[in-house]
């Protein structure tokens, strides 16, 4: 079986992700760290290099690859890939497609507690970010929507979201 979990950055897909994998005894994989390894730079540094068109188009090649590949896992994508090229559909038709759901408000929140870099949002004045994320979310939601599930994720805990995701799978 292979699953994805799409939605904003900030939203815990790598996370659920981890444990998800773990509780199916299935592989995980993190985009991001697929295309990190494959082109020995972080996300940022790739961003700086290549702009986000170049970030993306390496995006969608690592995506093609990871969905090809004959085995079961749990693939955490960027929040960005689904809106890019027609990388929803291709997510879609070669796994079971998740959008975990959060509003602007608490993923900005999130955002702001987290460490790990966000290009998209580091250069944005904090007193921005809250209408960035809004907008940001709102142009993408159209692609997220087109999940086969989609699961509100705010106020609860991983493993509440991992326990949704398994019923879900298995009804």
């Amino acid at each position: 079986m292979k699953i994805s979990l799409i939605g904003y950055m900030g939203v815990g897909k790598s996370n659920i992700g981890r444990e998800l994998a773990h509780q199916l005894k299935i592989e995980f994989l993190d985009l991001d760290t697929v295309i990190e390894s494959q082109e020995n730079l972080s996300i940022s540094e790739i961003f700086d290099s290549k702009g986000e068109i170049g970030f993306r188009k390496t995006e969608r090649e690592n995506l093609l690859s990871v969905l090809e590949e004959n085995k079961d896992f749990v693939l955490a994508t960027g929040g960005g890939t689904p809106a890019y090229y027609d990388n929803i559909n291709q997510i879609i038709q070669n796994s079971q497609t998740f959008y975990l759901r959060m509003p602007p408000a608490k993923l900005l929140d999130r955002l702001s507690k987290d460490t790990t870099p966000r290009p998209l949002i580091e250069r944005i004045p904090s007193e921005e970010r809250l209408e960035f994320v809004a907008k940001h979310l709102f142009d993408r939601r159209s692609f997220y929507d087109q999940a086969h599930q989609t699961l509100d994720v705010a106020d609860k805990t991983t493993l509440e979201i991992v326990e949704e995701i398994i019923q879900r799978l298995h009804p």
